[in-house]
């Protein structure tokens, strides 16, 4: 009987709450959201991610700078007995290689990482993630990383840092993200992967289904099932493309000047088409572009769809992006997609999270 009790207790969690800086559209607010988190609001400068965020997170979405956000902004929306999470992901492109290199030289795109440590300082929250690009591990003794690991270590926080490959985690895209757990509760951890080579998630997998829709042109039944126009000269390329291909298979009158140099042929992937039978690449801000990535379909003689970048990054399909889908602008919505934390890895997260308290709940019941 005993025995039976503490099984009971054990799986009833105590609430758990999220606050989420630098939210955008709400990727990883959804994907907490998904597996039972309270999200309570998220913080971007971005005022036009608000109807997304709100509507598909029904959480608040505060616009306002981080460097003006307090801890009177963020205490008071938890609950007392609540689990308190601090959620965030600061703009990459701060921590590119190139802007490492060049660190000294622009200091100031760094300080969102210390605003992010300013504000677990003040708030005190029981847990927090981060989840950014590589590269901000590419510096570990140095680097704003190293500051902000050590700033969580200093606050008691139990640290753990790796570098994800999302299709481990059935993700379909070849997406690398550096995910960061930290915990007053005790050692924290990313859970297993859920998949190997063996069974990664395909581009067949993910957007076989849709129906075929021509350069230009847009789906009746799906407004976001949409891409962009090619000029006649890139309509060529994309004929002179073969299946897995690039633009190094085209004719020399094709090539572009840049191509012919001896730097521009390091870039082989892009004007490149997806295979079937392998996860998509790395979705970006211009993955909706044939130029700027192996972005083109498979087999239609076009880039991928917003759509399709949205299944990439596992958005659902029900996923609200805009108000009016019928005026989808593909710069912007490349832009919000390309920017956001895949949903997936935003549960995969969650259940990291939700794995490590029953263990210290756990744990602690049996002291």
């Amino acid at each position: 009987m005993k025995e039976a009790k503490q099984h009971k207790r054990r799986g009833r969690l105590p609430k758990i709450e999220v606050v989420d800086l630098f939210c955008g559209i709400g990727g990883l607010s959804y994907g907490m959201k998904s597996k039972g988190f309270k999200i309570l609001e998220g913080f971007d400068l971005d005022k036009t991610c608000r109807y997304a965020y709100e509507t598909n997170n029904e959480a608040k979405f505060v616009c306002k700078d981080i460097r003006k956000v307090t801890q009177a902004d963020i205490k008071p929306l938890y609950s007392k007995k609540s689990i308190k999470i601090l959620a965030g992901c600061a703009p990459c492109q701060p921590f590119s290689s190139y802007a490492f290199k060049n660190k000294n030289k622009d200091a100031s795109k760094y300080n969102l990482l210390y605003e992010f440590g300013r504000l677990v300082k003040e708030v005190q929250p029981d847990i927090v993630t981060m989840e950014n690009v590589p590269a901000i591990a590419s510096f570990k003794l140095k680097s704003v990383l190293a500051d902000f690991v050590k700033l969580l270590g200093d606050e008691g926080y139990h640290v753990h840092f790796q570098v994800v490959y999302c299709p481990d985690y059935g993700i379909p895209q070849t997406r690398k993200r550096l995910v960061l757990l930290a915990s007053c509760l005790g050692d924290i951890t990313l859970m297993p992967p859920t998949h190997t080579k063996d069974n990664y998630i395909t581009v067949r997998d993910t957007i076989a289904v849709l129906p075929p829709i021509e350069a230009g042109g847009t789906c009746p039944s799906d407004p976001l099932h949409r891409c962009r126009k090619l000029s006649p000269l890139n309509m060529r390329r994309m004929l002179a493309t073969p299946y897995g291909g690039s633009w190094k298979d085209w004719p020399d009158d094709l090539l572009l000047e840049c191509h012919k140099k001896s730097k521009g042929k390091s870039f082989g992937s892009v004007y490149g088409r997806m295979v079937w039978e392998e996860p998509a690449p790395t979705m970006t801000t211009l993955c909706t572009g044939i130029g700027n990535g192996r972005f083109g379909h498979p087999e239609q003689n076009r880039a991928i769809s917003v759509r399709e970048a949205a299944l990439f990054q596992t958005f659902p399909i029900t996923y609200h992006f805009f108000e009016n889908e019928d005026e989808v602008s593909l710069v912007k919505a490349s832009r919000y997609i390309g920017n956001a934390v895949p949903p997936k890895l935003g549960e995969v997260i969650a259940e990291s999270i939700r794995q490590h308290i029953r263990k210290n709940r756990y744990e602690r019941e049996k002291v």
